[in-house]
Protein backbone atom coordinates (compact mmCIF):
# COMPACT_ATOMS: atom_id res chain seq x y z
CA UNK A 1 0.00 0.00 0.00
CA UNK A 2 0.92 3.34 -0.50
CA UNK A 3 -0.08 6.70 1.12
CA UNK A 4 -0.13 10.23 0.17
CA UNK A 5 -1.18 13.47 0.86
CA UNK A 6 -2.27 15.05 -3.10
CA UNK A 7 -1.74 19.27 -3.62
CA UNK A 8 -4.89 21.05 -5.00
CA UNK A 9 -5.06 21.94 -8.74
CA UNK A 10 -6.63 23.94 -10.98
CA UNK A 11 -9.64 21.64 -13.18
CA UNK A 12 -8.81 21.05 -16.20
CA UNK A 13 -10.80 23.45 -19.14
CA UNK A 14 -14.29 21.90 -18.97
CA UNK A 15 -14.72 23.26 -23.14
CA UNK A 16 -12.36 20.02 -23.48
CA UNK A 17 -14.88 17.80 -22.92
CA UNK A 18 -18.54 16.77 -25.49
CA UNK A 19 -21.19 14.93 -23.67
CA UNK A 20 -23.35 11.65 -25.69
CA UNK A 21 -26.54 10.93 -24.57
CA UNK A 22 -26.88 6.99 -24.49
CA UNK A 23 -28.86 4.44 -23.48
CA UNK A 24 -28.80 0.60 -23.07
CA UNK A 25 -30.12 -2.67 -21.45
CA UNK A 26 -29.77 -3.60 -18.40
CA UNK A 27 -31.66 -7.31 -17.60
CA UNK A 28 -34.47 -5.74 -20.00
CA UNK A 29 -34.17 -2.24 -18.21
CA UNK A 30 -33.43 0.80 -20.35
CA UNK A 31 -31.09 2.65 -18.34
CA UNK A 32 -30.18 6.20 -19.37
CA UNK A 33 -26.61 7.84 -19.40
CA UNK A 34 -24.32 10.33 -20.19
CA UNK A 35 -21.18 9.79 -21.84
CA UNK A 36 -18.49 12.10 -21.33
CA UNK A 37 -15.71 12.31 -24.08
CA UNK A 38 -12.47 14.27 -24.22
CA UNK A 39 -12.31 16.72 -27.63
CA UNK A 40 -9.81 15.75 -30.59
CA UNK A 41 -8.57 12.61 -28.45
CA UNK A 42 -7.13 9.77 -30.60
CA UNK A 43 -9.72 6.45 -30.19
CA UNK A 44 -10.52 3.79 -28.54
CA UNK A 45 -9.94 6.09 -25.35
CA UNK A 46 -9.85 4.18 -22.22
CA UNK A 47 -12.87 4.48 -19.85
CA UNK A 48 -14.86 4.15 -16.71
CA UNK A 49 -18.00 3.78 -15.54
CA UNK A 50 -18.79 6.42 -12.87
CA UNK A 51 -21.73 5.75 -9.91
CA UNK A 52 -22.54 8.37 -7.02
CA UNK A 53 -23.74 8.65 -3.59
CA UNK A 54 -26.97 6.24 -2.96
CA UNK A 55 -30.38 7.98 -4.01
CA UNK A 56 -28.78 10.16 -6.30
CA UNK A 57 -29.17 10.32 -10.11
CA UNK A 58 -26.25 11.23 -12.92
CA UNK A 59 -26.19 15.08 -12.85
CA UNK A 60 -25.06 14.74 -9.19
CA UNK A 61 -21.36 13.46 -8.03
CA UNK A 62 -21.57 10.76 -10.90
CA UNK A 63 -21.61 13.48 -13.67
CA UNK A 64 -19.38 15.69 -11.81
CA UNK A 65 -16.46 12.80 -12.02
CA UNK A 66 -17.05 11.50 -14.82
CA UNK A 67 -16.59 14.84 -16.50
CA UNK A 68 -13.48 15.63 -15.00
CA UNK A 69 -12.02 12.46 -16.07
CA UNK A 70 -13.06 13.31 -19.79
CA UNK A 71 -11.07 16.27 -19.25
CA UNK A 72 -8.04 13.91 -18.32
CA UNK A 73 -8.42 11.92 -21.03
CA UNK A 74 -11.35 9.01 -20.66
CA UNK A 75 -14.41 8.23 -21.90
CA UNK A 76 -16.46 8.00 -18.89
CA UNK A 77 -19.68 7.38 -18.70
CA UNK A 78 -22.39 8.13 -15.52
CA UNK A 79 -25.81 7.03 -16.06
CA UNK A 80 -29.28 6.29 -13.80
CA UNK A 81 -29.39 3.10 -12.51
CA UNK A 82 -32.37 1.09 -12.28
CA UNK A 83 -35.78 2.91 -10.99
CA UNK A 84 -33.92 5.99 -10.44
CA UNK A 85 -33.87 9.44 -12.64
CA UNK A 86 -34.40 9.02 -16.00
CA UNK A 87 -33.98 5.46 -16.22
CA UNK A 88 -36.61 2.70 -16.36
CA UNK A 89 -37.07 0.00 -13.88
CA UNK A 90 -39.87 -0.69 -11.06
CA UNK A 91 -40.30 -0.57 -7.68
CA UNK A 92 -38.86 2.86 -7.97
CA UNK A 93 -36.32 4.29 -5.41
CA UNK A 94 -35.32 1.33 -3.86
CA UNK A 95 -31.86 1.09 -2.71
CA UNK A 96 -31.04 -2.27 -3.95
CA UNK A 97 -27.27 -3.25 -4.07
CA UNK A 98 -27.65 -6.44 -6.27
CA UNK A 99 -29.77 -4.73 -8.96
CA UNK A 100 -27.36 -1.29 -8.96
CA UNK A 101 -24.25 -3.88 -9.33
CA UNK A 102 -26.14 -5.65 -12.31
CA UNK A 103 -26.79 -2.14 -13.64
CA UNK A 104 -22.69 -1.54 -13.36
CA UNK A 105 -21.82 -4.97 -15.03
CA UNK A 106 -24.25 -3.68 -17.68
CA UNK A 107 -22.85 -0.33 -18.65
CA UNK A 108 -19.25 -2.07 -18.47
CA UNK A 109 -20.63 -4.48 -21.40
CA UNK A 110 -22.20 -1.43 -23.07
CA UNK A 111 -18.84 0.68 -23.18
CA UNK A 112 -16.89 -2.70 -24.08
CA UNK A 113 -18.71 -3.22 -27.18
CA UNK A 114 -18.40 0.44 -28.42
CA UNK A 115 -16.00 0.75 -31.14
CA UNK A 116 -14.50 4.04 -29.42
CA UNK A 117 -13.59 2.23 -26.29
CA UNK A 118 -10.79 0.56 -25.08
CA UNK A 119 -12.10 -2.67 -24.45
CA UNK A 120 -8.95 -3.78 -22.55
CA UNK A 121 -9.09 -0.61 -20.35
CA UNK A 122 -12.16 -0.43 -18.61
CA UNK A 123 -12.32 1.07 -14.67
CA UNK A 124 -14.66 1.41 -12.35
CA UNK A 125 -15.29 4.34 -10.02
CA UNK A 126 -17.85 4.47 -6.95
CA UNK A 127 -18.27 7.42 -4.75
CA UNK A 128 -19.91 7.38 -1.57
CA UNK A 129 -22.26 4.23 -1.25
CA UNK A 130 -21.81 2.90 -4.29
CA UNK A 131 -17.91 2.11 -3.44
CA UNK A 132 -19.66 -1.50 -2.25
CA UNK A 133 -21.76 -2.06 -5.81
CA UNK A 134 -18.69 -0.58 -7.85
CA UNK A 135 -15.97 -3.41 -5.87
CA UNK A 136 -18.71 -5.95 -6.20
CA UNK A 137 -18.39 -4.97 -9.62
CA UNK A 138 -14.74 -5.00 -10.16
CA UNK A 139 -13.81 -8.13 -8.00
CA UNK A 140 -16.27 -10.27 -10.29
CA UNK A 141 -16.39 -8.89 -13.94
CA UNK A 142 -13.32 -9.79 -15.74
CA UNK A 143 -13.84 -6.89 -18.03
CA UNK A 144 -13.11 -4.22 -15.15
CA UNK A 145 -9.27 -3.33 -14.75
CA UNK A 146 -9.27 -1.14 -12.01
CA UNK A 147 -11.31 0.02 -8.65
CA UNK A 148 -11.21 3.75 -7.73
CA UNK A 149 -13.36 4.42 -4.46
CA UNK A 150 -13.99 8.23 -3.48
CA UNK A 151 -15.15 8.98 0.15
CA UNK A 152 -15.50 5.46 0.33
CA UNK A 153 -19.11 4.31 1.98
CA UNK A 154 -18.59 0.40 3.30
CA UNK A 155 -20.32 -0.91 5.87
CA UNK A 156 -21.97 -4.18 6.78
CA UNK A 157 -24.44 -5.09 8.70
CA UNK A 158 -23.21 -4.53 12.45
CA UNK A 159 -21.85 -1.10 11.43
CA UNK A 160 -25.10 0.02 9.98
CA UNK A 161 -26.84 -1.05 13.24
CA UNK A 162 -24.80 1.08 15.01
CA UNK A 163 -25.25 4.14 12.32
CA UNK A 164 -28.77 4.07 12.75
CA UNK A 165 -29.43 3.52 16.46
CA UNK A 166 -28.36 0.35 17.68
CA UNK A 167 -30.21 -2.82 17.09
CA UNK A 168 -33.97 -2.56 17.78
CA UNK A 169 -33.82 0.88 15.48
CA UNK A 170 -32.00 -0.88 12.74
CA UNK A 171 -34.59 -4.39 13.00
CA UNK A 172 -37.21 -1.94 13.27
CA UNK A 173 -36.50 0.06 9.82
CA UNK A 174 -36.01 -3.76 8.37
CA UNK A 175 -39.33 -4.88 9.44
CA UNK A 176 -40.91 -1.27 8.13
CA UNK A 177 -39.19 -2.25 4.63
CA UNK A 178 -40.23 -5.76 4.58
CA UNK A 179 -44.03 -4.16 5.37
CA UNK A 180 -43.37 -1.53 2.25
CA UNK A 181 -42.24 -4.48 -0.25
CA UNK A 182 -45.11 -6.31 0.48
CA UNK A 183 -47.92 -3.12 0.36
CA UNK A 184 -49.98 -2.95 -2.54
CA UNK A 185 -48.77 0.20 -3.21
CA UNK A 186 -45.12 1.86 -3.07
CA UNK A 187 -44.18 3.67 -0.07
CA UNK A 188 -42.24 6.13 -0.63
CA UNK A 189 -41.31 9.31 1.18
CA UNK A 190 -38.59 12.27 0.97
CA UNK A 191 -34.77 11.00 0.92
CA UNK A 192 -33.60 14.38 2.31
CA UNK A 193 -35.33 17.10 3.91
CA UNK A 194 -34.54 20.62 6.07
CA UNK A 195 -37.69 19.52 7.99
CA UNK A 196 -39.04 16.59 8.70
CA UNK A 197 -36.94 14.45 10.75
CA UNK A 198 -38.50 11.32 10.03
CA UNK A 199 -36.55 11.07 6.59
CA UNK A 200 -33.72 9.08 5.70
CA UNK A 201 -31.55 12.12 5.56
CA UNK A 202 -32.37 14.86 7.77
CA UNK A 203 -30.58 18.34 7.67
CA UNK A 204 -27.94 16.48 5.14
CA UNK A 205 -25.49 19.02 3.82
CA UNK A 206 -25.21 18.86 -0.27
CA UNK A 207 -29.11 16.82 -0.43
CA UNK A 208 -30.89 19.51 0.93
CA UNK A 209 -29.08 22.23 -0.36
CA UNK A 210 -30.75 23.72 -3.77
CA UNK A 211 -26.81 25.10 -5.00
CA UNK A 212 -25.91 21.91 -4.75
CA UNK A 213 -27.37 18.79 -4.69
CA UNK A 214 -30.70 19.45 -4.26
CA UNK A 215 -31.39 19.86 -8.22
CA UNK A 216 -34.25 19.57 -10.69
CA UNK A 217 -33.03 16.57 -12.14
CA UNK A 218 -32.72 14.60 -8.63
CA UNK A 219 -35.25 12.76 -7.35
CA UNK A 220 -35.06 13.07 -3.88
CA UNK A 221 -37.05 9.67 -2.91
CA UNK A 222 -36.89 6.61 -1.07
CA UNK A 223 -38.72 3.23 -1.30
CA UNK A 224 -39.08 2.37 2.49
CA UNK A 225 -38.83 -1.10 1.27
CA UNK A 226 -34.95 -0.26 0.31
CA UNK A 227 -34.52 -0.22 4.04
CA UNK A 228 -34.21 -4.18 3.83
CA UNK A 229 -31.32 -4.57 1.22
CA UNK A 230 -29.93 -1.28 2.71
CA UNK A 231 -28.97 -2.55 6.09
CA UNK A 232 -28.20 -6.13 5.45
CA UNK A 233 -25.75 -5.51 2.73
CA UNK A 234 -22.33 -6.66 3.22
CA UNK A 235 -19.95 -3.95 1.42
CA UNK A 236 -17.04 -5.34 3.56
CA UNK A 237 -17.61 -9.05 1.54
CA UNK A 238 -16.21 -8.12 -2.00
CA UNK A 239 -12.23 -7.75 -0.09
CA UNK A 240 -12.00 -11.52 0.13
CA UNK A 241 -12.51 -11.67 -3.88
CA UNK A 242 -10.85 -8.43 -5.34
CA UNK A 243 -6.95 -9.31 -6.77
CA UNK A 244 -7.18 -5.64 -8.84
CA UNK A 245 -5.38 -2.29 -8.24
CA UNK A 246 -7.43 0.00 -6.01
CA UNK A 247 -7.04 3.44 -5.13
CA UNK A 248 -8.77 4.54 -1.91
CA UNK A 249 -9.71 8.87 -1.99
CA UNK A 250 -11.02 10.10 1.03
CA UNK A 251 -9.81 12.36 4.35
CA UNK A 252 -10.30 11.72 8.24
CA UNK A 253 -13.35 13.15 8.09
CA UNK A 254 -15.52 10.90 5.94
CA UNK A 255 -18.82 9.44 7.24
CA UNK A 256 -17.76 6.05 7.58
CA UNK A 257 -13.55 5.80 7.94
CA UNK A 258 -14.26 2.85 9.93
CA UNK A 259 -15.77 0.97 6.54
CA UNK A 260 -12.72 2.08 4.61
CA UNK A 261 -10.26 0.91 7.68
CA UNK A 262 -11.80 -2.75 8.13
CA UNK A 263 -12.12 -3.03 4.07
CA UNK A 264 -8.11 -2.44 3.52
CA UNK A 265 -7.15 -4.87 6.21
CA UNK A 266 -10.00 -7.35 5.11
CA UNK A 267 -8.35 -6.86 1.52
CA UNK A 268 -5.27 -8.44 -0.07
CA UNK A 269 -4.89 -6.60 -3.54
CA UNK A 270 -2.82 -3.59 -4.56
CA UNK A 271 -3.86 -0.36 -2.50
CA UNK A 272 -3.00 3.12 -3.08
CA UNK A 273 -4.86 5.34 -0.49
CA UNK A 274 -4.57 8.97 -0.83
CA UNK A 275 -6.24 10.89 2.19
CA UNK A 276 -6.56 14.78 2.00
CA UNK A 277 -6.52 17.01 5.51
CA UNK A 278 -9.26 16.42 7.80
CA UNK A 279 -11.21 19.95 7.00
CA UNK A 280 -12.09 18.04 4.15
CA UNK A 281 -15.86 16.06 4.94
CA UNK A 282 -17.81 13.62 2.99
CA UNK A 283 -20.01 15.69 0.89
CA UNK A 284 -16.94 18.01 0.11
CA UNK A 285 -15.54 15.11 -2.54
CA UNK A 286 -19.47 15.75 -4.05
CA UNK A 287 -19.15 19.27 -5.67
CA UNK A 288 -16.39 21.36 -3.39
CA UNK A 289 -13.93 22.30 -6.69
CA UNK A 290 -10.21 21.98 -5.18
CA UNK A 291 -11.30 18.45 -3.77
CA UNK A 292 -13.41 16.96 -6.41
CA UNK A 293 -10.37 18.49 -8.51
CA UNK A 294 -7.63 16.62 -6.51
CA UNK A 295 -9.73 13.30 -6.32
CA UNK A 296 -10.24 13.14 -9.96
CA UNK A 297 -6.55 13.99 -10.34
CA UNK A 298 -5.39 10.90 -8.03
CA UNK A 299 -8.17 8.53 -10.01
CA UNK A 300 -6.97 9.76 -13.31
CA UNK A 301 -3.63 8.90 -12.65
CA UNK A 302 -4.58 5.68 -11.03
CA UNK A 303 -6.50 4.53 -14.04
CA UNK A 304 -3.41 5.13 -16.54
Amino acid sequence: MTSNIINLQNTPDPDTVTREEVTFDSDGVRLVGVLFKPKDASEPLPAAVVTGAWTTVKEQMAGTYARELAARGFAALAFDLSGWGQSEGEPRFVEDHARKTADIKAATAFLKGRSDIDADRISGLGVCASSGYMAEAVADDPALQRLALVAPWLHNPEMAEAIYGGHETAQSLIAQGRKAADASEPQIVEAASRTDDTVPMYQAPYYTEPDRGLIDAYDNKFNLAGWVPWLTYDAQASADRLDKPVLMVGSPSIALPAGAAAYEERMTAPLERVWLGEDVVQFDFYDRPDVVTAAADAVAKHFS
